[in-house]
């Protein structure tokens, strides 16, 4: 009914009546090299004619490539019936330059399946295609392809039960989405412990650490691990059901992932349907979703030719892809995936060894890297490390380290897990890759919280895979202790293949006279000081409420739901208001109206009324929100509860000194000299003063002191999922 045959040819004089009778008006009739021999019952040596002797028949409906009499004798059959087909047999070489200089189609089927394969194989066979054969072929091979999938989707548009989910023309993937949804991992997705210690030693401690918790004696004979890749990509759970790709997700936090189903259907390396009968009722399968390093240049190449930014490396391009709203982004990158192991499994009987499964799920289909090895013992886990390691920039993928499993599932579950790790495995890192660059300037960052931050600025070096032009200090004492100064030579790497690190200075580069670093003692976005405890290392800016740095986070912590709880103000609505200049300080959101509020993108005039409402409601309020919302360090929602508790106003609050603070329950030193540094600050005052002539207000009450009791010094710690409380009313409740 396809038009479509493949034939030895010792039956073929039937073709002409069966596609007439099925009405097919243009059929395809592929004939493989060795049966080629046999022509309608002749026999005729391959290669026998040359190319000038091919018999060229142009019909009213296709064209006909023929070699050899008898050939011609089935295309007369065939055009007496008003049909013309093709038939492939004798001198490939010549119907494909016919076929490429014509621009036609040819389609190979039975031992040619292997299309783009035995072309490869096969260049020298075409001198002809000169330096232009891989053009040729990779064009063929797209027509192939766009052919192929016309002809699917006519079919399935006249049959629709034969749409099957895991038709190649379901790929192209669904509607955009506006959000992805969660999805409770059955088996939570577990990390596996990384050890940074990039030499031998990490493989032995590993051993040593496995025997140890086996029991066994030192004579016993080594452990069996399974050596395989730690790929960087972004971890994926497959869930089949009864042989079907059901649902893909995120590892998220383990626990919960996120719903990328429809976008991972559009992975080719990824089967819809595993290739085994009876397929497992569940089986969900763990892996890698990755970008080789080639997939990457050529994607790269594409975006220069279109003039559009360049994606930064294959980890973040392939994690980024998965997660696109729009699946018909996702199936334009060139996505593949690793498996490396199981989750939720039902009627399925699990291999025994690690080794096993990974031979039973590439058997399904599913793939899984060659570049894995069972080896015995410390030392052979260490040979792995190195041996990878010395061919890892000759890969045809990123990894950044490799992974060790006790091989036989028996001895994993004996060894189990140690908090959320399992025993059995490690990650094993190899080191960083480190470049060596000059420090232009040394700046200093404020983050959300106020924390002072100095930050090299470098001269462009590419490490890791990424272009470097900026690498964090950590603190001043960091800076004192590398002696890094501006000018210098310095060594960087991206810490755990991420973060971007100066690793240390090098000797006999700097420029004479170059000063030591100092944190400034105001902060450089709004002036107010900068405290350091003596106990941390961190120097932070005491200007929450009117630090431009710290704005959206101090606005968010004020609009939360334990503070002034004022619905709708999230992350979104926040980052378009500070944006646009219409928020400074918290008193700045009592001014908003729906009016300003509905010409903001995406904002409807309800969504803006509702938004308004909620500010007006959170007016009313309690002491205790009021404290907690205003973000003083080192004060939550406990402290800001005794706080109130004990002063009863605001007022008195604001005229404590450190001595009184003190003699409230469970405030200490630092704690008391972090309110006093708080409303001390001009800015900070204004502010809330601003506040309550906006009408913020609550209730005063008479100070309370804590009353001796049953319960009195008893901590209470809610964890899990609570049956019939959320944790909140749990903890309102204590």
């Amino acid at each position: 009914d396809r038009g479509l045959a493949m034939t030895p040819w010792d039956d073929a004089g039937c073709l002409p009546d069966i596609f007439q009778r099925c009405d097919v008006r243009c059929p395809v009739v592929i004939c493989p090299r060795a049966s080629g021999r046999q022509l309608l019952g002749g026999f005729l040596p391959f290669g026998q004619y040359a190319p000038s002797e091919h018999a060229r028949y142009v019909g009213d409906m296709g064209e006909c490539i023929l070699s050899g009499a008898e050939q011609q004798t089935l295309a007369r059959a065939f055009r007496a019936r008003g049909l013309s087909f093709l038939a492939v047999s004798m001198d490939l070489a010549a119907v494909l330059k016919q076929f490429l200089a014509r621009g036609s189609v040819l389609y190979l089927l039975g031992r040619w399946a292997h299309f783009p394969l035995f072309l490869g194989e096969g260049r020298s066979s075409f001198p002809w295609l000169g330096q232009r054969w891989r053009a040729g072929i990779l064009a063929l091979q797209q027509l192939v392809r766009q052919h192929l999938r016309a002809e699917l989707e006519a079919l399935e548009a006249r049959f629709p039960a034969l749409a099957t989910p895991d038709s190649p023309t379901q790929r192209v993937g669904g509607a955009r989405r506006s959000e992805f949804a969660p999805v409770r991992h059955v088996v939570p997705m577990l990390s596996i412990r990384s050890e940074t210690d990039t030499t031998a030693d990490a493989a032995a401690r590993f051993d040593a650490r496995v025997r140890r918790d086996l029991g066994l004696a030192a004579d016993a004979p080594p452990v069996e691990y399974m050596a395989e890749l730690k790929f960087d990509g972004l971890a994926i759970s497959l869930r089949y059901e009864r042989g079907e790709l059901a649902v893909a997700a995120t590892r998220g936090d383990g626990e919960v992932g996120e719903d990328v189903t429809a976008n991972v259907r559009t992975i080719k390396a990824i089967p819809r349907r595993l290739a085994c009968k009876p397929a497992p009722a569940v089986l969900e399968v763990r892996g890698e979703v990755y970008m080789s390093r080639a997939d990457f240049e050529t994607l790269n190449a594409r975006q220069d030719a279109e003039g559009r930014k360049r994606y930064i490396n294959p980890r973040n391009t392939a994690a980024g892809a998965v997660r696109q709203l729009d699946p018909g982004i996702t199936a334009q990158r060139p996505l593949r995936f690793f498996a490396y192991g199981i989750g939720d499994v039902d009627g399925w009987d699990i291999p025994g060894t690690q080794s096993g499964l990974l031979d039973a799920l590439e058997a399904m289909g599913i793939p899984a890297s060659a570049d894995r090895r069972v080896v015995r013992g410390g030392e052979a886990l260490a040979a792995f490390h190195a041996a990878v390691s010395a061919r890892r920039d000759a890969l045809p993928f990123d990894i950044d380290g490799v992974v060790y499993k006790v091989n036989p599932v028996a001895l994993q579950r004996e060894l189990g897990f140690v908090t959320r790790e399992p025993r059995w495995a490690l990650a094993h890192k190899f080191p960083a890759e480190e470049m060596a660059t000059e420090v232009l300037a040394i700046d200093v960052q404020v983050g959300r919280t106020g924390a002072l931050t100095p930050v090299a600025r470098l001269a462009p070096v590419f490490v890791g895979g990424v272009t470097v032009t900026n690498a964090t200090l950590h603190n001043e004492d960091e800076v004192r202790r590398k002696d890094v100064r501006v000018g210098d030579t310095v060594i960087v790497r991206r810490a755990g293949d991420v973060i971007p690190e100066v690793v240390r200075t090098v000797p006999g580069t700097r420029v004479p006279g170059a000063p030591e670093f100092s944190l400034p003692a105001a902060c450089p976005e709004c002036g107010s000081a900068v405290e350091r405890l003596p106990d941390e290392a961190i120097a932070r800016c005491t200007g929450g409420l009117v630090c431009p740095a710290q704005r959206k986070q101090s606005l968010l912590h004020f609009a939360g739901r334990r503070a002034m709880d004022i619905e709708g103000l999230g992350d979104k609505l926040v980052d378009q208001l500070v944006d646009a200049g219409m928020l400074r300080t918290p008193a700045d959101i009592y001014g908003l109206d729906a009016d300003r509020l509905a010409a903001l993108e995406r904002m409807a005039e309800k969504s803006a009324a509702n938004v308004v409402a909620a500010i007006q409601a959170s007016k009313s309020t309690t002491l205790q929100r009021f404290v907690f919302a205003l973000g003083i360090r080192q004060v939550g929602e406990a402290t800001a509860r005794d706080l109130a508790r004990h002063f009863g106003s605001l007022e008195a609050l604001m005229a404590a000194d450190e001595a009184e603070l003190l003699g409230v329950d469970d405030v200490g030193p630092i704690v008391a000299a972090s309110i006093v540094r708080f409303f001390a600050e001009p800015h900070n005052r204004a502010v809330i003063a601003q506040l309550r002539a906006a009408g913020v207000h609550w209730t005063d009450t008479d100070p309370q002191r804590v009353a001796p009791g049953a319960l009195a010094g008893v901590t209470f710690v809610l964890t899990g999922t609570l049956a019939v409380l959320s944790r909140d009313d749990a903890k309102a409740l204590i």
